[in-house]
């Protein structure tokens, strides 16, 4: 009888010992989970960042494409208006003026398919973006039913 006794104690004892050890495991579980998040949340954030400074810079760049294709089509009146003979400026060959006007046009066409490649990069980088707030979305929608679940 004494013998089931002292089992009986030193089991509780080990129960009682190992309840301690479990809420540290769950401890060192929820500080190690928490410390995922800070990351995870950091990271998402320098994404954030690089994608905005990415459109910053697609954005300087289409104004910067702008102002030369306006300056292109300023060029490209006056050149068109000397070929009809519309300008007092005689002095040009017509050969040489019709190459000019077939250089403005190659330039012209080089400028709008840069363009269209700009918008294509803005594009992508909005996607991007979407993709990223849902996922955040996502990841605290997970979050909350993994809460409701343990409770």
């Amino acid at each position: 009888r004494r013998q089931a006794t002292e089992y009986s104690t030193s089991s509780s004892d080990d129960e009682f010992e190992s309840k301690p050890s479990l809420t540290h495991k769950a401890k060192r579980a929820l500080r190690r989970r928490r410390k995922l998040e800070k990351e995870t949340k950091q990271l998402i954030k320098q994404e954030e960042l690089k994608r905005l400074h990415k459109a910053q810079a697609v954005q300087r760049q289409l104004e910067e494409l702008e102002e030369r294709q306006r300056a292109l089509e300023i060029f490209g009146v006056k050149l068109e208006r000397e070929l009809r003979g519309e300008s007092d400026s005689g002095t040009k060959d017509e050969t040489q003026m019709l190459h000019e006007w077939f250089e403005l046009v190659l330039e012209k066409n080089k400028l709008m398919r840069y363009e269209s490649e700009l918008l294509i990069i803005a594009q992508e980088l909005e996607l991007e973006d979407h993709q990223s707030r849902l996922e955040q979305k996502l990841r605290e929608k997970m979050a909350i039913d993994g809460k409701s679940k343990r409770e």
